[in-house]
């Protein structure tokens, strides 16, 4: 909220952490040699990069970040049409029901939280066929990062088929191989490393230590960000692209909840609604309901014996 084009810092600052200790404890300081060959984790690199910088950039084209979030949601369509394109996968009516629930869902909430939201930023632009070609162009760099993504992730899992389960590994390389790319910011970072230098003062709690308090929302933010993406790349060594992004986009609404929540925007009916969508499709895909049918007949089974 208060340095919206900070997106470049907080990726590199994440990258770097997580590149560290990796090079650390997966690594080995270098001398553990990958299982999946490097020229692979090249070509994922190079998908997971430009995902995060196009994502990052969309902000800068008069982008507003709740359409930034309702593109993300989409997520899960992309990923099942690229699963059926290129994996040649098909998917029941009940999974895709499924997906089109969430979908629905979160774009619901997502969108009536966007008319919340007061585009201050649009108000004091000069309207014009300019403003509206840059919009365009930021459209269509949500539209082909939306899709890389989807990519990255069916490239992930062939290659775990085809490798083993490798998760640590790929996590170490997905963020160590593209921290060479981040000089190219290097003039965006440094501006707001010095904006964060100047932001207020902030006294952490128990150990006592003050620093600026733009650095102790990126040191959280870090942290976070690593317990986040660790428990992502395991869960992509044990499910499908479409489980994982699934996961993934429930997080994603969780956070749109929450940010709800915390920062007292109106939570409205139609929130409700898109909340049921997601919890009802969710269910709808994990099958739940065949997993309560045998429990209820064995409890039914278990009750008529004590009687």
């Amino acid at each position: 909220r208060q340095f919206p084009g900070c997106g470049n810092i907080v990726t590199f600052s994440q990258f770097l952490f997580i590149a560290l200790e990796g090079f650390i404890f997966e690594a080995n300081f270098g001398r553990k040699s990958p299982a999946i060959p490097i020229r692979n984790y090249f070509i994922m690199v190079a998908m997971f990069f430009t995902v995060s910088v196009v994502n990052n950039y969309a902000l800068n084209l008069n982008i507003a970040m709740p359409l930034h979030m309702i593109f993300r949601s989409g997520s899960l369509i992309a990923s099942m049409a690229l699963g059926i394109i290129i994996l040649k996968k098909r998917y029941s009516v009940s999974k895709v029901t499924s997906i089109a629930l969430v979908s629905l869902g979160i774009f619901t909430c997502t969108f009536m939280s966007a008319k919340q939201v007061a585009s201050e930023s649009s108000l004091n632009q000069e309207d014009g066929p300019q403003a509206f070609l840059w919009w365009l162009l930021g459209i269509a760099a949500l539209t082909f990062a939306l899709l890389m993504s989807a990519r990255m992730g069916i490239f992930q899992e062939t290659l775990y088929q085809k490798f083993g389960k490798h998760s640590k590994e790929a996590l170490f390389y997905n963020h160590a191989l593209p921290l060479p790319g981040f000089l190219l910011l290097a003039p965006n970072i440094y501006q707001h490393a010095v904006l964060f230098n100047q932001s207020e003062l902030f006294q952490v709690p128990v150990i006592g230590l003050t620093l600026p308090i733009m650095w102790f929302y990126l040191l959280m933010n870090v942290i976070t960000q690593y317990v986040c993406i660790r428990g992502v790349f395991i869960l992509t060594t044990e499910c499908s692209s479409l489980t994982v992004t699934l996961v993934v986009t429930l997080r994603k609404f969780v956070s749109l909840i929450f940010s709800i929540l915390y920062f007292q925007n109106p939570f409205t009916g139609w929130h409700w609604l898109g909340t049921a969508f997601v919890f009802v499709g969710t269910l709808m895909y994990t099958e739940v309901w065949n997993s309560l049918g045998p429990l209820l007949a064995l409890c039914q089974r278990r009750r008529l014996k004590e009687e």
